[in-house]
């Protein structure tokens, strides 16, 4: 079996203007494809797109099932050595689709080529991220609750994404978590997302009034680019740290683990090379004994699908992300679209990924 062409969807799904999807089709000389779908971050994406087509140009004729030699000759030769979020991203959307490929030809969902499973539904987190008011805050809590949600992610703290927060805004997002804890009662799991922004005897500062709300998580308080700052608020809360979402390789968890600065790490299937990449750093954080769980930037199609098949695969997962409002135009755009009931997301029992798009409603949404 060779590559014959990778195609590109970049599309809108107008639910928010700075949000757009990247998909990839992989197409084969047996008429077997597979879908990808990479990470976007706004005003970036066209590059990404680039780089996937690029790297399609180069991998043409090659065999879709050497998983491990693309990743590899990707970064080595393709890349010269040089990785960035783009290409990264590039290389994650394509990996998912020889995957989906070897999937269908084999007749076998993903997870089982992995290993088997140790679940057969996987746990989801709602991101909170329509509201602006504490009134709003609370309206969409109580929206994604009603829906079945057990835990959701949201940013309490106020003002732009700064270092240096006022004693004003620091009480803002104390009270936020405390007005969201109330709410909810005691059963439902608050996630706090921080963004990198904070100093870190901010962020211990806020952590400590935070503990008494008992939050699931704390992510990402401090800047991720300087471990030893992550390690120093690890250090000094109870509460479990998370990071991850912005590394794209194995080195750079490495030392997230030999520091031990994080109970938790959230890699993005999107962006860290992939689902062999996903695993990989999975089995990397066993032995430290953190827990993983995947970061999942807008996808609630194809990148969502590769995740569940590494979260029912790895013994370390604990929950993984899912947004909420993106649900009606994924619903519209996949032929058998992901279906979440009470928090939880059965893993799919269909060859390869499990999901198929509609490549006609995909043309209605591209982004122009």
């Amino acid at each position: 079996m060779k590559v014959t062409k990778i195609k590109t969807f970049l599309v809108n799904p107008r639910v928010d203007r700075t949000k757009n999807w990247l998909f990839v089709k992989v197409e084969t000389d047996e008429g077997i494809y597979g879908w990808g779908e990479c990470y976007t971050q706004p005003n970036r994406e066209m590059a990404t797109e680039l780089y996937v087509k690029k790297l399609g140009d180069y991998f043409i004729g090659h065999n879709p099932f050497n998983i491990k030699h693309f990743i590899y000759v990707s970064y080595q030769d393709f890349a010269s050595l040089r990785g960035s979020l783009d290409f990264y991203s590039a290389v994650s959307g394509i990996e998912q689709a020889f995957w989906d490929i070897l999937g269908k030809t084999l007749r076998v969902p993903i997870y089982n080529l992995l290993g088997g499973t140790f679940r057969d539904k996987i746990r989801i987190y709602a991101k909170l991220a329509k509201w602006q008011t504490n009134k709003e805050l609370l309206e969409e809590v109580n929206l994604v609750i009603s829906q079945g949600f057990t835990a959701f992610k949201f940013d309490p703290f106020p003002g732009p994404k700064r270092q240096y927060i006022s004693r004003d805004e620091e009480n803002i997002a104390i009270e936020r978590v405390k007005i969201v804890r109330k709410t909810v009662g005691d059963k439902i799991d608050l996630l706090i997302e921080g963004h990198r922004r904070l100093t870190p005897n901010i962020a211990i500062r806020v952590a400590k009034q935070f503990e008494k709300y008992n939050p699931f998580w704390y992510e990402e308080p401090v800047s991720a680019s300087n471990l030893d700052l992550l390690k120093e608020v690890s250090r000094n809360t109870t509460i479990p740290i998370v990071t991850g979402e912005v590394f794209y390789s194995k080195n750079e968890f490495k030392e997230v683990f030999e520091k031990k600065c994080a109970q938790i790490i959230n890699p993005d299937i999107g962006s860290c090379g992939g689902i062999m990449s996903l695993k990989e750093i999975s089995s990397m954080a066993e032995p430290y004994s953190v827990a993983i769980a995947p970061h999942n930037y807008n996808s609630t199609t194809i990148a969502l699908a590769s995740t569940l098949h590494v979260c029912a695969n790895v013994p370390n997962f604990i929950i993984t992300e899912y947004f909420p409002y993106f649900k009606k135009v994924s619903d519209e755009i996949s032929i058998n679209p992901i279906v979440v009931k009470n928090g939880f997301i059965e893993i799919p029992n269909e060859p390869g990924l499990g999901i198929e798009l509609d490549e006609n409603k995909l043309l209605h949404y591209l982004n122009k």
